[in-house]
């Protein structure tokens, strides 16, 4: 297992490594609230990814990784966790129903905010993509039978077991990603590095020198 997982890692450090010439600063909105799946993310720290990397370039690479503990995840879920998995199954079904702003996204854009607070100064949205996604939900499904007293324990030792897995998944990818930290730091330094630079030093040419 260990062997497919290093597959999938070396595979999405290969896509990211596709992406990432295409990068550039400024073509994409600023984020105004901090990114729940990079911030003190271990996947950053064993890419070797510093705070010094723009967000989008580091949140690209996350994600990728983190699709990979998502579907370790549910294939386990799907084999071993029969409670849990019915449970899951009947809340996808539900929400699949209605608009949902943040399927098919790239791995680039997914975790992100669709919504993010307007500039100050700006006006609010007259719209944001959460509420088209609310107006658009389904009705709720009808009620199932109140789980008995044995389904609630099963299904939370489940929840356990599907966490203990996700957490020993992380780490395995983690691990993996580490052999990867040569290749990802040459991308930052040939692709990303020259382009904040050139930034930089734009930005010191308007300044005026202090009287």
């Amino acid at each position: 297992m260990a062997g497919a997982i290093d597959e999938r890692v070396n595979a999405a450090v290969d896509a990211w490594l596709r992406w990432v010439p295409s990068w550039k600063p400024g073509t994409h909105r600023g984020r105004s609230r901090l990114c729940r799946r990079c911030t003190g993310s271990p996947l950053l720290a064993a890419a070797g990814l510093t705070s010094d990397v723009p967000h989008q370039v580091t949140h690209a690479l996350v994600s990728r990784m983190q699709r990979i503990i998502d579907k370790r995840v549910d294939e386990f879920t799907a084999a071993q966790l029969p409670a849990l998995h019915d449970e899951l199954a009947g809340e996808e079904l539900w929400r699949s129903g209605g608009y949902d702003p943040a399927e098919g996204l790239a791995p680039e854009y997914e975790g992100l905010d669709p919504d993010p607070e307007p500039d100050e100064g700006e006006q609010p949205f007259l719209f944001t993509l959460a509420g088209l996604a609310e107006e658009s939900r389904p009705e709720p499904p009808l009620p199932r039978p109140p789980l008995s007293a044995e389904e609630k324990q099963r299904l939370r030792r489940e929840i356990e077991l599907a966490d203990a897995h996700a957490e020993e998944t992380g780490r395995e990818v983690c691990f993996a990603l580490m052999t990867h930290r040569q290749r990802i730091e040459a991308a930052i330094q040939r692709f990303v590095e020259p382009q904040i630079q050139a930034m930089l030093d734009e930005l010191s040419q308007h300044l005026e020198p202090p009287q």
